[in-house]
């Protein structure tokens, strides 16, 4: 039911076909995020459109509302959100880590409070693989703790022990829910730390690689604070570890020079709130500019798409005058039609290093696009 399948490379860039249940995947890819079984402001009609293949949904959120049980009882998460093809949870340990208003971690799992009510809940390695069961995901991830950008060694070190325990549970208890939960066949992925101290970073592969033959693997603690210089070493660390033949998940990573950068080191899926969420504050992105923020007075009688270069539904059929109107009048309009345009300019972005990497180009053009794009927001946040 599930295969990644290489078909080119450019040095660690390449590109692949992941087949699942519900479809097939091509890689690399961005996935836009659903966390409470939607993708803020959009009908999945909309998401499938502009050229998203799979997408997220948060074990966290959907477990404290509306619950799992009643989205098993509702069809599954396929049909609660209707969308049909692949769908990947998370374990919710990155939310309980950060959006608990108390919590309290210890080798059994993580008691919490909700972050809506304050009641009080436990997370267990086999409790998260029983929710993320009960939903009915293509891809599960295993439950990891993830410590914050700047942590020390110690920390990163003693969350690294934990991850792997945490992983042998879910492991055991994943296999055993397979003959015990009635639901399409799924693939648990184990989440990677070691923060950014390479050594770390290493050994918990290693670790990870004798614990079981998993069928694919999450990149966690990166993104999560630490300098940007300090995430591409790690990725090329990675790259050197991980087997060629599964696909590589950044996870939390969607910027458009991030994306490029970790394609170049052999990641293959990707995910970030960043497309909705800048959306919502008048922010887009655009090849020539970099990023601009709808908002600022220069744009009041800009008649010019937001990127000449996009095809999605807003470049298409509005222009920066009317979408800035919109956005400062805080019309949700503003946060649907901005929210198209970034998924689907991260969508393209992969949809383009995909065709590069099978031409043999990728390196030459993501190097020119990067300059260009770095260059570009450079000069517009000064403007701004």
């Amino acid at each position: 039911m599930f295969e990644f399948s290489l078909q080119a490379n450019e040095g660690a860039a390449r590109s692949a076909v992941f087949e699942t249940p519900h479809g097939v995947v091509l890689t690399p890819t961005f996935m836009p995020v659903g966390t409470q079984g939607t993708v803020k402001s959009l009908i999945m009609e909309e998401v499938d459109a502009l050229g998203a293949q799979v997408v997220l949904a948060n074990t966290y959120h959907l477990y404290l509302r509306p619950g799992h049980d009643l989205v098993a009882q509702l069809g599954g998460l396929h049909d609660f959100m209707r969308w049909q093809g692949p769908i990947l949870t998370d374990s919710g340990g990155y939310q309980v880590f950060s959006l608990a208003k108390i919590r309290d971690v210890h080798d059994d799992g993580v008691d919490f409070q909700s972050h809506i009510d304050g009641s009080k809940h436990r997370f267990t390695p086999e409790l998260v693989m029983e929710i993320q069961r009960t939903l009915g995901a293509d891809v599960i991830m295993a439950f990891d703790e993830c410590p914050p950008g700047g942590a020390n060694r110690a920390t990163a070190r003693a969350a690294n022990v934990r991850t792997l325990r945490w992983l042998e549970r879910c492991r055991d208890r994943f296999a055993a829910l397979e003959h015990e939960v009635a639901v399409p066949p799924q693939v648990l992925f184990p989440v990677l730390q070691g923060n950014v101290f390479e050594d770390l970073r290493r050994e918990h592969a290693r670790d990870f690689m004798s614990a079981g033959d998993w069928s694919g693997f999450g990149i966690g603690g990166l993104s999560v604070g630490e300098a940007k210089q300090d995430m591409w070493p790690v990725l090329e660390l990675l790259h050197e570890e991980l087997p060629e033949d599964r696909p590589r998940y950044l996870m939390g990573v969607g910027y458009p020079d991030d994306l490029l950068e970790a394609i170049s080191r052999g990641c293959d899926l990707f995910d970030c709130v960043a497309p909705t969420r800048n959306a919502r504050h008048g922010t887009v992105w655009t090849s020539e500019e970099g990023q601009v923020n709808l908002k600022a007075a220069r744009f009041r009688e800009d008649t010019r798409p937001i990127d000449p270069g996009c095809d999605c539904y807003a470049c298409m059929r509005y222009d920066r005058a009317y979408l800035r109107h919109l956005v400062v009048s805080a019309e949700w309009l503003a946060v649907r039609l901005l929210s198209i345009h970034n998924l689907r300019f991260l969508v393209r972005l992969a949809e383009e290093a995909r065709r590069r990497i099978a031409k043999g180009s990728f390196e030459s053009w993501s190097r020119e696009w990067l300059l260009r794009y770095r260059n570009a927001k450079n000069t517009t946040e000064n403007i701004q």
